[in-house]
């Protein structure tokens, strides 16, 4: 019997909720016993498998690159996670939201440099109007919140979905499960 597949992506944010993924420590042991990781920034594989069971999403979606690949991991993944307030409200991300995609780029690149002010056109994906949450794009089945969300919380949605049960997220993110 194979294994279900569990992918991770990272799309705008920190990436605190990979560490606190990787804070489940030697629980990540027990995980690799009941899962396959297969895709991830903490590993190489560089293209999202066909078919995946599950996926935790970290970031908001902020750029053309997002968008895109939002929609394919949607795609392929038969549950996915929203994982961490990125990727639920669009939190950090979204501050830019205010003030336009373009006065930001003004800023960053023109207006706080004091040598060869220049925007880059190579290399850095066309910023959407609006920062956006992950369920603004695609359906999402699971809305992990926290920021980011504790290890003990990713465990146990992870444990009881591969149960085949719906975690309890209410008690998962009280008081920092």
């Amino acid at each position: 019997m194979t294994k279900p597949k569990l992918a991770t992506v990272w799309l705008d944010g920190c990436s605190g909720c990979h560490m606190s993924f990787l804070d489940i420590d030697e629980r990540l042991l027990a995980l690799a016993e009941k899962v396959d990781i297969v895709y991830s920034p903490l590993v190489d594989l560089k293209e999202f498998p066909e078919s995946v069971d599950i996926t935790l999403v970290e970031g908001a979606v902020s750029n053309q690159d997002d968008l895109e690949k939002i929609k394919k991991v949607r795609a392929h993944t038969r549950l996915l996670i929203a994982l961490g307030d990125c990727a639920v409200t669009a939190n950090v991300p979204a501050m830019r939201n205010p003030f336009g995609a373009e006065a930001v780029i003004k800023r960053a690149y023109q207006e706080n440099v004091t040598l060869q002010p220049q925007t880059p056109q190579v290399g850095v994906p066309p910023l959407l109007k609006r920062v956006r949450p992950v369920h603004d794009i695609v359906p999402v089945d699971v809305h992990l919140p926290g920021c980011p969300p504790s290890a003990d919380a990713i465990y146990a949605a992870l444990t009881a979905l591969l149960e085949g049960e719906a975690p309890d997220v209410s008690a998962l993110t009280r008081f920092g499960a």
